[in-house]
């Protein structure tokens, strides 16, 4: 079973930075492919970045391109990862829960359901990200 606690949430303000940390345990493969979520208040849940080690793709929504960086930490093994989210030039609208998530059994973040969360099964708990001034 998978286990996914994410730490490195807070308050920032509009034009800060933050760095989020997901970290993993419980795959029995070293491929994995680990996706982060947010949802803002009144808002349905969205995908917000993904990254895989099995074909080393990295998918970004629109909203967060140029901004946002998602990346693996190389010295850690594909059994018990560590993935970053930074997050730059923040805007209110970013303020939202941010989970990251990630399916055993689809190791790649092609052709994923970042509107909904369909296909991810394992869910971390959560943190609070507020940007405001």
């Amino acid at each position: 079973q998978l286990q996914l606690v994410e730490s490195g949430g807070g308050l920032v303000q509009p034009g800060g930075s933050l760095t989020l940390s997901c970290e993993a345990s419980g795959f029995t493969s070293p491929a994995y492919a680990i996706a982060w979520f947010r949802r803002a208040p009144g808002k349905e849940r969205e995908g917000v970045a993904c990254t895989s080690n099995f074909d080393h793709y990295s998918w970004y929504a629109d909203s967060v391109k140029g901004r946002f960086n998602i990346s693996r930490d190389k010295t850690r093994d594909g059994y018990k990862p560590l993935v970053y989210l930074q997050m730059g030039s923040l805007k209110p609208e970013d303020s939202g829960v941010y989970y990251c998530a990630s399916e055993p059994t689809r190791v790649s973040c092609y052709y994923r359901d970042y509107s909904g969360g369909t296909g991810f099964g394992s869910w971390g708990q959560g943190l609070q990200v507020t940007v405001s001034s």
